[in-house]
C-alpha cells in the first residue's frame, strides 16, 4: 500500500479548519505567534502575516516586525500605530514578531455614564470573571478624557534588548477622544508566555492615533468581555529564538518595566 504524506499546506488546511470549528462550537481560543520572553530578549522579526493572523481571530493586538509600531485589531481590521504617534491600516502582508488574536466573543456588557478611571474599569471585569486562572478579552468604545500611550520606534540590527529598545519611545497624552480600546487579561502565572494582567491598546475614531495603553479614563461608553479556555503558540522557527535567553532571572520586572 502506498503510503502519502501530508505536506505544509495540508497541514495549515487542517488547522485552519479545526479553527473554524472551534469558532463555529462557540469555543473560544487564542492564538499566540511566539512568547513575551522572546520579544523581551530581542527577537523581533517573525514570518507570521498579518493575513495568517486574521485566520486566527478578528480581534488582538502585538506588533509588527522591528518593533515598528504596536498593532491592534478587532472587527478583522488591523491597524499599525507608529511611533510618531499615527495610525493606519495594516498591510495583509506586514509580518510580526509577536502577537495575540481570538475571535471576539464577549459575555458581559457594562454601560459607562460617568467617568471611569483604568483601575475601575479593570476592578469591574475582576468582580465578574469566575477566576483569574483564566483569560479574558476585553473592548470599551466610548469617549475617553484621556489616553496615555506609548509606542516603540522601529528596531535594526544588532538589535538591543527591549528593555533598552523602550528607552528611547515617546509618550503621547491623548485628550477628549472618542475611540476603541482593546486588551486582554492574562493569569499571573502565564507570565513570560504572555504579559501577566492588563495589556491594552487603543486608537480613536478617526483611525489617526493610538498606542500601547499607559493609563486613561473614559467618560462614557461601552465596556464588553468574555473569558477564553484555550491558548494555541506558534513557535519561531528561526536562529534569533533557538538563541534566546527566554527565562532570565529579572523577567518579571523587565516586562513590567516595558509595559508599564
Amino acid at each position: 500500500m502506498e503510503t502519502r504524506h501530508c505536506g505544509c499546506s495540508c497541514i495549515s488546511d487542517i488547522t485552519r479548519a479545526a479553527l473554524k470549528l472551534e469558532k463555529d462550537r462557540g469555543e473560544n481560543i487564542i492564538y499566540q505567534a511566539s512568547l513575551m520572553s522572546a520579544l523581551l530578549s530581542g527577537v523581533y522579526e517573525g514570518e507570521t502575516t498579518i493575513r495568517q493572523l486574521l485566520e486566527h481571530g478578528d480581534f488582538g493586538l502585538g506588533t509588527f516586525n522591528h518593533l515598528d509600531g504596536e498593532m491592534i485589531a478587532f472587527n478583522s481590521d488591523v491597524f499599525q500605530l507608529r511611533s510618531d504617534g499615527s495610525a493606519r491600516s495594516a498591510s495583509p502582508d506586514q509580518k510580526t514578531p509577536f502577537a495575540v488574536m481570538t475571535f471576539f466573543n464577549p459575555t458581559h456588557e457594562y454601560t459607562i455614564k460617568e467617568p471611569h478611571s483604568r483601575q475601575q474599569i479593570h476592578d469591574i471585569i475582576d468582580a465578574n470573571v469566575a477566576s483569574q486562572n483564566i483569560f479574558c478579552a476585553l473592548r470599551i468604545d466610548g469617549h475617553f478624557d484621556k489616553v496615555d500611550t506609548r509606542t516603540v520606534p522601529e528596531q535594526h540590527r544588532p538589535y538591543k534588548p527591549m528593555m533598552q529598545a523602550v528607552e528611547e519611545q515617546p509618550v503621547f497624552h491623548i485628550e477628549q477622544q472618542d475611540g476603541v480600546l482593546i486588551g486582554f487579561l492574562t493569569p499571573e502565572f502565564m507570565q513570560g508566555i504572555n504579559v501577566a494582567g492588563y495589556h491594552e491598546h487603543f486608537i480613536n475614531q478617526q483611525r489617526s492615533s493610538g498606542g500601547h495603553v499607559l493609563d486613561y479614563q473614559v467618560r462614557e461608553g461601552r465596556l464588553t468581555f468574555g473569558t477564553i479556555e484555550k491558548l494555541v503558540i506558534d513557535f519561531p522557527e528561526d536562529e534569533d529564538f533557538r538563541n534566546a535567553d527566554l527565562n532570565p532571572e529579572d523577567l518579571s520586572a523587565a516586562i513590567q518595566s516595558v509595559e508599564g
